[in-house]
């Protein structure tokens, strides 16, 4: 189109509106798109420990907090365990007191010469024994004071149950997965990345996450430091807001896969992709562009390397550029601040 012509279609339409955002010089690494998953860092499935039926069990969807009751064994046997063990306990001490008595007595006879050794040597033996079944006799009761502990079936951290894995009525054996707690508020991507990434990646870094319905960053809480000989895949736990993100979502990390370098880059939306190349329209101090011949190379985010007549602080046309072409009048609007 002639300069005539754009003078003309400018007078008739005024100028172009458009957006405009800056090139910038900013350091940038060729990158991967790995998937991962959101998972919870406490997700249990609490079992029994005793072989009991099952008389209570919490419904899905209730807020359990720490040390509170999920379920709840038939207590009946372990009740009248705990009794026989605080009788036994009882029996033996008396057992004790008694041979301690006895033995005092047999002290003072001996110090007029009033008893035989050998009675004294029994009772002192006797006594011995009394105080290891006392002892016995305790541990007993603890075990059944255990057993009555863990008829209720406790919460160990805060969560949600989400599923309950027996019904009640149901006869138990030591280790049935009884119920299924989650923690939604300590959260964490699991993401599985290929081992060209290994050595670009820290602990600490700030990485990209997202999936179709939000994005954000978070920080690589830990990386396991074995691959996998087969799959030539390691383990990466990023750190994810609660607030955000849900256990179960499919999300995807942006990891790099070479060192980071400063190169001037500008957003992708101001590329303009035609038969004849890539271009981005450069905004001149006369208020009119210049399409100006781009070569483009690594990208990062929103953000990609480009190769031309560009310098750091040009500004470039990021909304609107389509129908551009060189020399046109526009309107310049800057782009929001993020």
């Amino acid at each position: 189109m002639s300069a005539l012509a754009l003078s003309v279609e400018a007078q008739q339409f005024g100028p172009a509106r458009v957006i405009t955002e800056s090139a910038t010089m900013e350091m940038l690494a060729p990158s991967v798109e790995v998937p991962g998953t959101v998972v919870s860092r406490n997700d249990s499935r609490l079992a029994s420990e005793l072989e009991a039926k099952l008389v209570w069990i919490a419904e899905v969807g209730t807020e359990i907090r720490e040390g509170d009751t999920v379920a709840r064994l038939e207590d009946f046997t372990f009740k009248i365990r705990e009794m026989e063990a605080k009788s036994l306990v009882a029996r033996e001490q008396a057992n004790v007191t008694f041979l301690e008595s006895e033995l005092q007595r047999l002290e003072q006879l001996s110090e007029r010469n009033l008893s035989a050794k050998s009675q004294y040597d029994k009772t002192v033996s006797d006594l011995a024994v009394a105080k290891s079944n006392h002892e016995i006799a305790q541990a007993q009761l603890g075990y059944a004071q255990i057993s009555m502990h863990v008829t209720q079936i406790r919460a160990p951290f805060d969560g949600v149950v989400t599923e309950r894995l027996r019904n009640l009525g149901e006869r138990l054996n030591v280790a049935d997965e009884v119920v299924r707690l989650v923690d939604p508020k300590s959260l964490e991507v699991i993401a599985r990345a290929p081992l060209r990434t290994v050595n670009f990646i820290r602990k600490g870094d700030v990485l990209p996450i997202g999936n179709e319905y939000r994005q954000s960053k978070a920080a690589i809480r830990t990386i396991v430091p074995f691959g996998n000989p087969q799959s030539h895949m390691f383990e990466v736990r990023i750190d994810a807001d609660p607030e955000l993100w849900t256990v179960g979502e499919s999300v995807r990390v942006t990891m790099p896969t070479a060192e980071a370098k400063e190169v001037l880059a500008v957003p992708r939306d101001a590329l303009v992709l035609r038969r004849d190349g890539t271009s981005v329209f450069k905004v001149t101090e006369d208020a009119t562009v210049k399409e100006v011949k781009v070569i483009v190379g690594m990208g990062a985010g929103d953000l990609i390397e480009v190769f031309g007549d560009l310098v750091a602080g040009d500004d470039v046309v990021i909304r609107g550029a389509e129908g551009l072409s060189d020399g046109m009048a526009i309107d310049v609007m800057r782009a929001a601040a993020n």
